[in-house]
């Protein structure tokens, strides 16, 4: 969400910001539709002071016993024109409102300038790409062979873009999001939380979900919704709130539900693309001058689990063409399958700014210099994921691969699944 206020100063400037992400000029419409709402707000003041000087006078005309019919009928002419001034204004308040929660985050100064993915920016790479003495194979082809990855059961019992996990590869999937919640919180400070997985329509807004990826999501018939990432509960645990102590820190094991609309034909081999899956994710909340640094902390984070689990990942800095809707700047972490020889995304870890706080109502109480508190600002929201569970199993199956189809699991998992080994059959 953007202030309106801003958007008037200088409405050039936030057309430009617009144009980077390839949108037309909007202040034109926005601030004819602001000017009428002004407009109406001010003759209905000005009504009101008017009614209250009259109803003064009627009150004085009445106990002198002069004749105030004249003064009733121009009041209550004006509570008549009240009533549809103050219905211009909400119909233009609420015109204004659409197009700004329609409009994406400006991004920062530091995002390249792109059309789509092909021209993000590779900031660095950990670890070199192996070299097999076998032609890898894919984690569909490795989790078949084993017996463990069942994606025909699955199609008959939910359709397509689900997976059935059986024995060992069932225990990695719960053991990688164990491992990975207790190292958020343990060792990385996050606050474990447990959030509801559905949530009503205001919480999707207040994160930007809503209105503009309803078609992604899955909505109950209660009118609720399926959470397509833990970032929407957790941001929203400030909503409204004025927070008194920065940062907060949280994170959370979930399964997360995604429509995958306009993904035909998009990696449906496999677990790449699932409509259920699970992640561990990270938001924080802070300061505006504190979040370039967090955001900087939380990527680390997540590029530790990666590190830990023996992968070769890269972060890439998002262009302009490639951002989220609500980020004003993206790392994202791609790790190296050797199956598919590519790279693929694993995390995102994204600064938001104030734009989701605006949209949620969540401020804190800046310190003024003398060491007082003058007036609330609106917080910054970051969020990661640290990491999504069903590409770290993909990962940890492709990379970790031997020869006769068995997989040697990194250190920090075998006392979790009580082996070191899952061995082919």
């Amino acid at each position: 969400m953007h202030d309106v206020k801003a958007v008037r100063a200088n409405p050039a400037g936030f057309d430009a910001a617009l144009a980077r992400r390839g949108l037309d000029p909007v202040s034109p419409a926005l601030l004819a539709v602001d000017e009428r709402r002004r407009v109406a707000l001010a003759a209905a003041q000005e009504a009101q002071a008017r009614r209250n000087l009259l109803a003064r006078q009627i009150g004085r005309g009445r106990q002198s016993g002069a004749d105030t019919s004249a003064l009733e009928a121009e009041a209550t002419g004006l509570r008549d024109a009240m009533g549809a001034m103050e219905a211009a204004a909400a119909a233009a308040e609420a015109e204004q409102a659409k197009i700004l929660a329609a409009l994406p985050n400006l991004l920062d100064d530091a995002v390249p300038q792109g059309a789509d993915e092909s021209e993000n920016v590779i900031l660095y790479q950990h670890g070199a790409i192996p070299n097999f003495a076998h032609p890898p194979r894919q984690h569909f082809e490795l989790g078949e062979a084993l017996g463990l990855m069942d994606f025909a059961t699955a199609a008959r019992l939910a359709g397509t873009r689900f997976t059935v996990l059986r024995g060992a590869l069932a225990r990695l999937e719960r053991v990688l999001g164990q491992w990975m919640l207790s190292l958020h919180a343990d060792t990385h400070g996050y606050t474990e939380i447990s959030p509801p997985l559905l949530v009503n329509r205001e919480t999707m807004y207040g994160t930007g979900q809503l209105p503009k990826f309803e078609d992604d999501l899955f909505q109950t018939t209660d009118g609720r919704y399926l959470i397509p990432t833990a970032e929407v509960p957790l941001t929203n645990l400030v909503a409204g709130e004025i927070i008194p102590d920065l940062p907060l820190r949280f994170t959370a094991l979930t399964p997360s539900f995604r429509a995958e609309a306009g993904s035909a034909g998009r990696d449906v081999r496999g677990m790449l693309r699932q409509h259920q899956f699970y992640k561990v994710e990270m938001v924080s909340i802070c300061r505006p001058e504190d979040s370039a640094a967090e955001h900087e902390r939380m990527t680390g984070c997540a590029e530790a689990v990666l590190t830990a689990l023996g992968l070769v990942w890269r972060r890439v800095l998002l262009c302009s063409g490639d951002t989220g809707f609500a980020a004003a700047k993206t790392y994202d972490l791609e790790v190296w399958l050797p199956g598919q020889g590519a790279w693929r995304e694993i995390s995102s870890c994204s600064n938001c700014r104030d734009f989701q706080a605006r949209r949620m109502g969540a401020r804190y109480r800046p310190a003024n210099e003398k060491g007082g508190e003058k007036g609330t600002a609106f917080v910054h929201t970051l969020n990661g994921s640290g990491v999504a569970i069903g590409r770290a199993l993909i990962a940890v199956l492709e990379t970790h691969q031997q020869e006769d189809g068995s997989i040697l699991l990194p250190e920090v998992l075998r006392a979790g699944m009580g082996m070191d080994v899952i061995a082919a059959g």
